[in-house]
């Protein structure tokens, strides 16, 4: 999938039939495919969006994508509390 979407982003003009196979021998259809080409294009797409308005990550998040370290939510956050709830 990593070879699909690295293709897709770098040179989508050169994507044929044949990049799709190692997916489509791993069970995906054509629905699974462009699913994958759906989440692709919206990572490209909120990529340029930050680039463009020139956004950069915050220390945490930074610190983070360069420990491999993942973050975690705030115990005021919402999201926060509804992992740690369950609901």
């Amino acid at each position: 999938m990593c070879t699909v979407a690295e293709k897709m982003s770098a040179t989508p003009t050169r994507m044929v039939e044949q990049d799709w196979q190692p997916l489509r021998e791993m069970g995906f259809d054509d629905k699974a495919c462009l699913e994958v080409g759906h989440v692709v294009g919206i990572f490209n797409y909120l990529t340029r969006l930050a680039d463009g308005f020139g956004l950069v990550l915050d220390a945490g998040t930074r610190e983070a994508s360069e420990s491999g370290v993942a973050l975690r939510p705030a115990d005021d956050a919402a999201i926060g509390r509804e992992l740690r709830t369950g609901g």
